[in-house]
Formats: structure tokens, C-alpha cells, sequence
């Protein structure tokens, strides 16, 4: 057994392939296990994605095995290996949180997330690099040095669960957890060329995930390689769990693909308006995937989305996450400023906005679902980019692998065919979606013209993920998805 399945990229399946496999008795969990343990002793070194293992993971391997053999009732993911981003508690394993002031941290218990997760029968094999405090859209930090991107080393992978978002697409780990504020999920599974869902807000519980702030725009939720895995993953991730006060607006996740008919759904698309400027690679992407969803038969319509334009969501996040983020981080950090990577020190050195200005942003976030609200009455679906560009190179700060005060440090930029604009604009086209709480995905469509993967994004109606992971499944059964491997 297992042979026959190396030479077949087993490690390329994915995580619902693995769980049939294992529940056929074609490969056992021990067996998928040691194939993943060698993957990840292979290419893990030069990428850097997974930081911390989990010391019991060939225990676990074991246990599922004996499970298996016993004809004991198996849960969806039994025997799959999974990974966790590394601001989600995982108990006995070091939760560092990307950050020197945490190096040390190992929590007592698992997040809700992780618990499901190993309730399924999945078995944990470690932690993915992130930036420290989960505060940036490139995955570096002064602890663990920087994530690079498969598809081209020196590329970033994202940010900030690039960690997870590399690790499989590498084929380092068939399913991975995430977290989502401002793009996380979604900018990193564009640039890996796999899938990543925010989920509704409230819809997976947040209990376990740190930072501890600004939970009415945070979210949790999976990454995978493929639509289907999303949509098992978040059965298993979903669901009220009596301890974060969100998590009790929406039921257990519940998937219904029959509830609806893709020939009654309406579209609309936009790629520029509020996502303006996109690189014209991006834009020939978004058009591409409006011919695909006419092909499929829903009804496509171009939108421009001229009111998003004045709620300016990028500025706006930036004045309340520095308020409120900073006001919670620099409670903790005390005297401890000088541990704090070359990001972090500068972000939150900045002078913070006026109260009039935090203020004013808050009305603009409201402004902006009202927003929301009006499209979404009139359509099921929004196709729009996920970044302006494909992964571009890394950040230069952390070039001196883990230097903590570095001579200079300028802001990332972004050239877009030939226009410079701030780095923050990487996330420009996911941040709406978070302050929204709608569910949105990234779905990889197509390749650049350098073999670097472009993801769309589609976002759906408040509490209609099972509405919009069904639409995601057509269009991924439309287009090639994945079947091309950063490695051989």
C-alpha cells in the first residue's frame, strides 16, 4: 500500500480524496502520514511555511489507524493531516503568534477550530508561519524569517496565513485553518493558487484565536484545494460554541446544494471602481470568469460600484484598526516595544487618527453595508479581484534573516503595470468583505503570463455561504482549478 499513490502526487489530493482513501482502506492513516512527514522533510526547509510540529502526530496516526480497523464510527476528515496558523491555540504546541513576546506560549487547550477539527478524526501535524500579530499582508516575522511563495521562490505567498496558503500548495498539508481581518485567507490562496473562504462572520466560532480585538470584522476559516474541501471543512469548523458571542447569530453550517437553481442566479462583476487600479492581467481574469458564469447560464451584469468608492474602505480600516488595534497591543507590549519586528515597531509608532476621524471612519463602515445591502438585493453573487496583481517579490526588511532593527524601512509598493501605489492596496479588493461580514472566496482561475497563479473572488449574500459555495463549485468544475503543481 502507498507506493502506487507517491508516484500519483498523493500529497496533490485533496483532503476529501484522502478521506475516502482512508476509508476505503486503500492507504492507511500511519501510511498518508509518513508520506506528508517526508513532503514536508523535503521542501519544507527552503520554504519556511510550517514552523512548529506536532510532537504526537505519528500517535494520532496510529490511533486513527486502529479506529479505522475496529469499523468505529469515522468522522469526515479521519486520518487526514491538517495544519493551524500559528495565532491559533493549539494545546502542548507553541502558539507564538509570530512574535518574539510569545515565544514561549503554549496553551493549555485547543481553539474550538482545532478541537473540530481533531473530533473529525484529522491529525494535526504542526503550525505555519504568519507575521506577528497577524498584521500584515506579507508573511515574515523577526522569529521565524519569511514564507516564500512555491510558485516562485522570493515571491511573497500573502499575507497573513501565508504560511498555511504555501504549506499547501506545496503539497505540505491538504487542509489548513486561517484567519481572516482584512484579506488573510483570501490575498494568500490567490497567490498560492488554492482555495480560501471568509465564512460569514459569526458562522466559526473565534474562541482560541489571538489577537483578541476587533472581532466584529474577524474571521476564521479554512484553506484547502478545493471547493468541496471548504465546504466539508466548514461543517466540521461551524457552529455556536457557547463561548464567543458571535458565533450564536448562525446555525452549524449545513451544506444544500440543491437549493437553488445556477440558471436563476445573477452575477455582478467588477474590476475596477472601488479594486481600481488592477494590473490589466487581473482585469482580463475578472472578464474571463464573467464569460465562464454566462457559459454555466446565470444572468452576468457589469457593475461599477461608484458608492463603495466614497465609504474610501481602505483608509477606514486603517483608522479604526489603529485605534482599536493599537489601543489592545499596546496594553500587552508594555515595555517589550524593542522585541517587535521592524512592522510592527513602525505601525504602531504612527500618531493615531483624531477621535473625529475614528469616528467618521466607523459611519463609513456603516455606510459601506448599507452598500452591501443594495447590490446584494438585486444580485446572488459578486465575481471581483482578489489583489491588483499576482504575488510580487518579497518585502526587503527581513532580507538580513532575522535583524530586529534593520537601518531603513520603507512600506511595501505595488507596481501595477507601471503605477506605484502602497502595499496595503494588496489587500484593497478583500477588506470590504470583512467589514461587510459577507462570505467571500477566492477560487484560483488561470495563470499570468510568468506561470503565477490568479485567484477570483466571489463573495455572497450574509448567511448564504451554502448559496455561495454551491455557485463556487460550478465555476470550479468549469476551469481547470489546480491540476498544475508549484512542484513536481
Amino acid at each position: 500500500m502507498g507506493g502506487l499513490f507517491v508516484k500519483e502526487k498523493i500529497y496533490y489530493q485533496d483532503a476529501t480524496t484522502l478521506a475516502n482513501l482512508i476509508k476505503n482502506k486503500v492507504i492507511s492513516p500511519v501510511e498518508l502520514f509518513e508520506l506528508f512527514e517526508n513532503r514536508i522533510s523535503q521542501i519544507n526547509p527552503e520554504l519556511n511555511a510550517i514552523i512548529q510540529f506536532a510532537e504526537d502526530g505519528r500517535k494520532k496516526a496510529i490511533d486513527a489507524e486502529m479506529s479505522l480497523y475496529k469499523n468505529e464510527k469515522l468522522g469526515l476528515f479521519h486520518g487526514v493531516p491538517f495544519t493551524v496558523k500559528d495565532c491559533i491555540d493549539t494545546a502542548g504546541i507553541l502558539t507564538t503568534r509570530g512574535s518574539n513576546l510569545f515565544s514561549n506560549n503554549k496553551p493549555n487547550e485547543d481553539a474550538t477550530v482545532v478541537k473540530r477539527m481533531k473530533d473529525s478524526g484529522a491529525i494535526l501535524i504542526g503550525k505555519t508561519n504568519m507575521p506577528e500579530f497577524a498584521l500584515w499582508w506579507e508573511t515574515a516575522n523577526s522569529l521565524y524569517g519569511k514564507t516564500e511563495n512555491p510558485w516562485s521562490i522570493g515571491k511573497t505567498p500573502g499575507g497573513s496565513s501565508g504560511g498555511e496558503a504555501s504549506a499547501i500548495s506545496a503539497g505540505l498539508s491538504p487542509f489548513g485553518i486561517g484567519s481572516d481581518l482584512g484579506g488573510s485567507i483570501r490575498q494568500p490562496a490567490a497567490f498560492c493558487g488554492i482555495v480560501g473562504l471568509k465564512p460569514s462572520h459569526g458562522r466559526i466560532p473565534l474562541t482560541g484565536h489571538w489577537p483578541n480585538t476587533l472581532l466584529r470584522f474577524m474571521h476564521v476559516g479554512p484553506l484547502a484545494r478545493s471547493v468541496r474541501d471548504i465546504i466539508n471543512g466548514l461543517i466540521i469548523m461551524s457552529g455556536n460554541d457557547d463561548k464567543d458571542y458571535y458565533s450564536s447569530r448562525l446555525p452549524r453550517f449545513d451544506f444544500q446544494h440543491g437549493d437553488f437553481n445556477i440558471r436563476n442566479i445573477k452575477v455582478a462583476y467588477c474590476y475596477d471602481g472601488p479594486f481600481h487600479p488592477v494590473s490589466k492581467e487581473v482585469k482580463a481574469n475578472i472578464i474571463k470568469a464573467s464569460e465562464v458564469f454566462k457559459d454555466i447560464g446565470t444572468n452576468v451584469e457589469r457593475v461599477f460600484l461608484e458608492d463603495w468608492i466614497r465609504t474610501e474602505h481602505q483608509i477606514t480600516t486603517s483608522k479604526i484598526y489603529a485605534v482599536e488595534g493599537g489601543f489592545y497591543l499596546n496594553s500587552i507590549i508594555g515595555e517589550d516595544f524593542k522585541k517587535l519586528s521592524p512592522v510592527m515597531k513602525r505601525r504602531l509608532s504612527n500618531k493615531p487618527p483624531t477621535l473625529d476621524e475614528y469616528l467618521d471612519s466607523i459611519k463609513k463602515v456603516e455606510e459601506l453595508r448599507s452598500c452591501f445591502a443594495r447590490l446584494f438585493s438585486e444580485y446572488d453573487i459578486l465575481l471581483c479581484p482578489v489583489s491588483p496583481t499576482v504575488a510580487y517579490d518579497h518585502d526587503a526588511i527581513f532580507d538580513n534573516e532575522h535583524d530586529l532593527n534593520p537601518p531603513s524601512f520603507n512600506p511595501s509598493l505595488l507596481d501595477v503595470d507601471g503605477e506605484i501605489i502602497e502595499g496595503r492596496n494588496s489587500i484593497g479588493a478583500t477588506i470590504p468583505a470583512d467589514l461587510s461580514g459577507f462570505p467571500a472566496i477566492s477560487v484560483p482561475f488561470g495563470f499570468s503570463n510568468k506561470g503565477l497563479p490568479i485567484g477570483v473572488q466571489l463573495i455572497g449574500r450574509y448567511a448564504e455561504d451554502s448559496k455561495l459555495l454551491g455557485v463556487s463549485l460550478y465555476f470550479e468544475s468549469q476551469t481547470k482549478g489546480i491540476n498544475n503543481y508549484p512542484y513536481d
